[in-house]
């Protein structure tokens, strides 16, 4: 049976009666919350109830059972709650309405009209590929699938990042030094100096005309980081890029320059090496990675990514999320059921709750590495999840691969095992049937406000500036400002 369409039923014809629940749940021997239950479409009653029920309301079983809303209004009350426990519909975040039965007809129907005319707005935006919106999903989708048919491994890069070490005598093992760095920087003809009052919309900022590149001070930009951020600039001119016209450009040149920079802080030669014994040794461990060249632990998981598969036939997958479970980055070629859109984008999708991305900030430890295993649709999949504090949300950096292959890392061994049978609404968003009747219409909560990083970044609003995402005024006033001092 239709649990909503039963309920309406069921009160329709107790209201033709002027029964009260505790009236109608005296002649049927029932409390009154379980006849409220069976109202509200919470619970299912067995068939022998059904025909106490009609007995006790003078009607038929049949009558009980009919598929059919009763009225016009019970029908507008049953399609107002399926809209707004459709999962897309929760994920709006939209406050729960229970209509009142002062609430008029046309108040729901207008209301059902919304819901409607959101979807099929949706869905117009979807199928328009031309919006600035899905020209960043979709050139980010595209971008995804190229790395995962290369298994992320640019061996172009990958030799003009050794190079340019053998130019500057890198030593061939151990992390990059300052000087060494400085080195690669002369290699291309640039100084680094740090300054305040960088906008904020930048990471770095290049005077081609005087070869200088700005970073943030050191209260700004840790050692570490600032390591990155000067290579990452590099390498758009290392690899010879031009100003980007269109956010796909964009979008790879900024995967190829910082794939350029983990390749120079972490040598693909020495990581080889690094992680050849590892894996003999069956500890391979992305903190190891990190540690021994320095860099942070995204870029690490990021070079495993980049080297595993190419040089120890072990697929991967790799994840950024936010403590809400929405996914900042994503990249696969092991198989793992990463959420999708429809339009087949990952980025902005909610992450299964189940899952140990998400399961590493309801640790008692949250800021110690969280091992998992996972049981998904798709198989077992083991994964190691490292939490990063210095981010306000909190941002999750995860590593993983199949349950086969866990073998060769480090935590292989943990206890830890979830289900997660997502994408099925019931795995982790549906909450229990007693919770939801206990709140439903009662809790009414106020959303924070977020980045929307499904849209990709920003488009600058003058014609002159063909950078995304940077407020170019910004830029030009600070770059005065270092000129006339």
């Amino acid at each position: 049976m239709d649990s909503l369409v039963f309920g309406q039923r069921l009160k329709h014809f107790r209201k033709r009666n002027s029964y009260t629940l505790a009236q109608l749940g005296d002649l049927v021997h029932k409390p009154a919350p379980y006849l409220s239950q069976l109202e509200n479409g919470l619970t299912e009653p067995r068939i022998n109830l059904v025909r106490e029920l009609a007995s006790a309301l003078d009607c038929t079983p049949a009558d009980l059972l009919d598929p059919e809303p009763p009225s016009r209004r019970a029908e507008l009350e049953i399609e107002l709650r399926r809209l707004q426990e459709e999962p897309r519909n929760q994920e709006r975040k939209l406050p729960y309405i229970r209509p009142s039965t002062r609430m008029p007809d046309e108040i729901l129907e207008h209301i059902i009209g919304l819901y409607t005319a959101l979807e099929e707005d949706n869905a117009l935006t979807v199928s328009n590929p031309n919006t600035p919106k899905n020209i960043a999903r979709h050139s980010n989708r595209d971008l995804r699938h190229e790395m995962r048919g290369r298994n992320n491994y640019y061996q172009e890069i990958e030799e003009l990042a050794s190079g340019v070490l053998k130019a500057v005598k890198y030593p061939g093992s151990g992390p990059v030094s300052e000087r060494i760095l400085m080195d690669v920087c002369e290699h291309f003809g640039f100084a680094v100096r740090r300054a305040e009052n960088i906008p904020h919309s930048t990471r770095s900022i290049t005077d081609q005309r005087e070869k200088v590149i700005y970073i943030p001070q050191r209260n700004d930009l840790s050692t570490r980081a600032s390591r990155s951020v000067v290579l990452q600039t590099l390498g758009h001119y290392a690899l010879n890029h031009e100003v980007a016209d269109d956010i796909g450009k964009y979008l790879r040149q900024r995967v190829e320059s910082n794939y350029f920079a983990a390749a120079v802080l972490a040598p693909e030669e020495p990581a080889v090496t690094f992680l050849q014994n590892a894996y003999q040794s069956m500890d391979i461990s992305v903190e190891d990675l990190q540690e021994i060249f320095y860099i942070s632990y995204e870029m690490a998981g990021h070079r495993l990514t980049n080297l595993a598969t190419r040089h120890l036939d072990i697929t991967l997958h790799f994840l950024r999320s936010d403590d809400e479970g929405i996914v900042w980055k994503a990249y696969e070629n092991d198989g793992v059921p990463l959420p999708h859109g429809i339009d087949g984008t990952i980025e902005g999708e909610h992450l299964c709750r189940n899952w140990g991305t998400r399961q590493a900030f309801h640790t008692q430890d949250a800021l110690s590495l969280h091992y998992q295993y996972t049981d998904t649709p798709n198989g077992q999949y083991w994964c190691v999840t490292h939490v990063e504090a210095d981010r306000d949300p909190h941002h999750a950096v995860t590593v993983g691969t199949t349950a086969d292959q866990a073998k060769w890392f480090r935590g292989s061994d943990t206890k830890r095992f979830s289900t997660s049978q997502c994408p099925d609404k019931d795995c982790c968003n549906t909450p229990r049937a007693s919770v939801r009747q206990h709140w439903q219409g009662v809790a009414w909560p106020s959303a924070r406000d977020r980045s929307n990083i499904t849209s990709g970044l920003p488009l600058p609003a003058k014609s002159f500036s063909r950078f995304p995402g940077v407020d170019m005024l910004e830029v030009y006033e600070f770059l005065e400002r270092q000129e006339s001092s």
